[in-house]
């Protein structure tokens, strides 16, 4: 009752095809020049990431602090101008 009903015959063949390859040679692709990457590279960038993080993680700890701050100072106010 609720099965699917497949067709008969098998998908067609696609409508297009593709043309062959000209007899033109490849363009020859010039290779980049080799870069000697030391140990103090590699040093370099790790320590170069661990600051930047560092200083990321400062920047979010310090906007939270003073988003808190407001919050605690905007409803000292309030309580103010309650009285």
């Amino acid at each position: 009752m609720f099965l699917p009903k497949y067709p008969d015959n098998p998908t067609p063949p696609p409508a297009h095809t593709h043309a062959p390859a000209s007899a033109e040679p490849a363009p020859v692709r010039r290779s980049l020049p080799s870069l000697s990457i030391d140990n103090k590279t590699i040093a370099t960038v790790i320590v170069g990431g661990v600051v930047l993080t560092a200083l990321l993680a400062a920047v979010a700890v310090t906007a939270i602090s003073v988003a808190v701050a407001a919050v605690v100072l905007r409803s000292l106010l309030r309580e103010q101008h309650r009285r």
